[in-house]
């Protein structure tokens, strides 16, 4: 298991102070060589501010603003920064020049809160993507910016991360090499949660114990971890080929819904301080087992939203195709707020259509969290 992120969660002052993003990215540098010298792997550094609409003033404001964040985050090593979300669809347009002046920054936009669909919010976002996969090579920078849908602030994972109240950090983990090694041994779904529940709970207490220490001496909140399964571009450690160690067939063939729910609930019944999404996560991009499997034809959106009543996230770095229409984008949107608001709980929609590429084409992307794999059909 390796630590995905350490995210440290504040409220930017205004004007922006480099001695107070100093600080910050001081704590969280100084909190990743601690669980480095422990021997864990700490894959990035990030920071999040309180949703960017709470210090709005004008765009020539915000677009300076997340260039300074950017220079500060550079100078002081944090890999990653996050203004959160907003709820005003008069201000989503913006996020194109956010995402387009920075190379580092991530933000988003709330579909869906207090059981309500904003519609002119998931017209505008459908928009909003089609307008941010022409920036990069790939439709790249689709991955700094998602839909959100009941989501509450305090994840250390992006795009959703976004800060409430005093300053705070939380740990996100990148964990599927502990599913594949637990339904290895277990071999069955009959004891898939057993295995799966001692191995969660003893890597994470391990961290929880490190993370505890380092919130009393530095008297700064410990959020908690967000114990989702988050994959790997490994083939030993893909989430997909943990669930075909219990031997009901591929990803994406009947039995993967159970598979799915049993995973969930384990990790949500774990005795561990939690946040964020605590369920399951299937990003196409962003696991060696799932992009094969994509490549094989075994599971579809559909089934990606299925999956998605009874585990984690909703919708992942979906490689979609370039042509893909606003009204296409937008009623996939709906869908995933109708099962967040239906179910009560906080889904995302990382959607990334790609230029110049058909359903059934290769992604081309040079990243080394991702893994390419085909368009998939909308």
């Amino acid at each position: 298991m390796k630590i995905r992120t350490i995210t440290t969660g504040f409220n930017v002052e205004l004007p922006p102070k480099e001695e107070q993003i100093r600080r910050i990215a001081h704590f969280t540098n100084n909190s990743k060589k601690i669980f480095e010298n422990k021997g864990y792997t700490v894959q990035t550094a990030r920071i999040a501010t309180q949703p960017w609409e709470e210090y709005f003033r004008s765009k020539t404001q915000i677009l300076d603003l997340v260039k300074e964040l950017e220079t500060f985050t550079h100078k002081y090593n944090i890999d990653y920064f996050n203004i959160g979300t907003t709820i005003n669809t008069k201000r989503v347009p913006l996020i194109y020049d956010i995402i387009k002046s920075t190379a580092t920054g991530f933000c988003t936009v709330m579909i869906s809160d207090n059981k309500q669909v904003n519609h002119e919010a998931a017209r505008g976002t459908a928009r909003l993507m089609k307008r941010l996969s022409k920036i990069s090579k790939g439709g790249f920078a689709n991955l700094r910016f998602a839909a959100l849908f009941n989501t509450k602030p305090g994840s250390p994972f992006y795009p959703a991360a976004y800060h409430k109240g005093p300053t705070s950090f939380a740990i996100g983990t990148e964990n599927s090499d502990l599913v594949y090694k637990a339904f290895s041994k277990a071999r069955n779904i009959e004891k898939a949660e057993l295995y799966l529940k001692k191995i969660l709970t003893d890597e994470h207490k391990r961290i929880e114990k490190i993370a505890t220490q380092i919130s009393k001496k530095e008297k700064i909140r410990y959020g908690g971890i967000d114990v989702s399964i988050a994959t790997s571009v490994r083939p030993d450690e893909s989430i997909a080929y943990a669930f075909e160690k219990l031997g009901l067939g591929k990803f994406g063939e009947v039995g993967t819904l159970a598979v799915a729910r049993i995973i969930t609930e384990t990790v949500r019944n774990l005795d561990i301080k939690k946040c964020g999404y605590s369920g399951l996560m299937l990003p196409v991009l962003e696991d060696y087992g799932l992009a094969m499997r994509n490549n094989d034809g075994t599971f579809n959106l559909t089934d990606l939203l299925l999956y998605s009543s009874v585990c984690g996230t909703g919708l992942d770095t979906i490689p979609l195709p370039g042509d893909v229409s606003e009204t296409k984008l937008y009623a996939l949107l709906l869908d995933v707020a109708s099962l967040s608001i239906k179910l009560d709980k906080p889904l995302s929609a990382r959607l990334m259509p790609v230029p110049n590429k058909k359903v059934g084409e290769m992604t081309e992307y040079e990243f080394e969290y991702f893994v390419n794999s085909k368009i998939m059909k909308i």
